[in-house]
């Protein structure tokens, strides 16, 4: 192809990617719309247990498949540009646990559900970002952002939100490095093995510099690749979510979360993993369980365990990961929140 015909198409293909993303962009921003519509067209209300389930469904499902969508065409098309190990050694940093902390950082300013950082997760994955830095991200992302943050500084003041977001980022740092250390990339399911072995890095095969409609097609591929491989269980892991969205026994939870008993921490905990929901979402309950007399440490580790370690997210990765790195990946994560509550309840024993 000569350099005129070259750069025609390489326009066509431009323009069809700016249309592509102004419609992506008109589509999520009107989501929940959409959402409200088809319920209402259904004659259902949110007021209704099954209602608020149906139109959870009906927003998060598209919204964590255009999240995945967009992660992993514009890191297909990254690819084309820079290497793999380029971004390794980028974010694995020059000092052990450099890139951890990096990952974790960006968590706090991304406040994603623990389904909707999935997306970002496999992205990193496909840009040969390392697996512990990866976990750091997964597990900040949904535990501490910054709508957390704000609404528990209105809740229970500064001091409250400052030992969250501390003790919340050394959980996603931490774990993060213990899950690199032990070193289970194999454990990862072979076709993101795959992926990862087979990064484009600016080139075509006959070495030279590839067109931007070179570029572009790279990452329609990695999108059709990946979200084929992983749509289905998003449906699945939102749909459980679905399922359990609303239905929080308040009275029942706050029995076993008093402030006396040392294993109402883990029971916490376990009671949370089932459960899905965001950190906006999950606070009012938090809210009524201190009302009902349950200790702020025993409620903050069933807070975190929602939204950091639920049974819907744990779905979805199990079409990237094998079984045995997800239950490395939950028990570490879950060692870190019961510390973290055990810590709020020595510091404050009364609000």
């Amino acid at each position: 192809m000569n350099q005129p015909e070259q750069t025609s198409s390489s326009l066509k293909a431009a323009a069809m990617t700016v249309a592509a993303a102004a419609a992506w962009v008109l589509l999520y921003g009107n989501l929940e719309p959409v959402a409200d519509f088809l319920l209402e067209s259904a004659g259902m209300s949110r007021a209704t247990r099954f209602g608020e389930a149906l139109h959870f469904f009906i927003y998060e499902v598209p919204k964590v498949l255009l999240l995945l969508t967009a992660v992993v065409f514009v890191m297909g098309v990254i690819h084309t540009f820079v290497s793999a190990e380029r971004t390794r050694a980028i974010l694995s940093g020059r000092r052990l646990g450099v890139g951890n902390v990096l990952a974790a950082s960006l968590g706090i300013v991304t406040p994603f559900c623990s389904c909707s950082a999935v997306p970002l997760f496999i992205g990193f994955l496909q840009a040969g970002v390392p697996l512990g830095v990866t976990f750091s991200f997964l597990i900040s992302a949904p535990m501490v952002n910054e709508v957390a943050l704000a609404l528990l500084f209105g809740m229970f003041g500064w001091k409250v939100a400052l030992l969250y977001m501390a003790m919340g980022l050394l959980v996603a740092i931490v774990a993060g490095m213990t899950i690199g250390r032990l070193g289970m990339e194999r454990w990862l399911e072979e076709w993101v093995q795959q992926m990862q072995q087979n990064c484009s890095c600016g080139a075509d095969e006959t070495g030279e510099a590839m067109s931007w409609k070179s570029r572009l097609q790279n990452g329609v591929t990695h999108v059709r690749e990946i979200v084929g491989k992983v749509w289905l269980y998003i449906v699945l892991g939102v749909g459980l979510g679905a399922g359990i969205h609303g239905y929080v026994p308040e009275n029942f939870m706050a029995s076993i979360m008093g402030r006396e008993a040392w294993w109402s921490v883990p029971a916490a905990v376990l009671l949370g993993v089932p459960m899905y929901s965001n950190a906006a979402g999950i606070l009012p309950v938090v809210q009524a369980l201190l009302g009902k007399g349950a200790a702020l440490g025993t409620v903050m580790a069933f807070m975190m365990s929602v939204i950091a370690l639920s049974a819907p997210e744990m779905i979805i990765l199990r079409k990237v990961l094998k079984p045995r790195l997800i239950a490395v990946f939950a028990g570490v994560v879950a060692a870190g929140i019961m510390l973290v509550g055990f810590v709020f309840n020595v510091v404050f024993p009364t609000l």
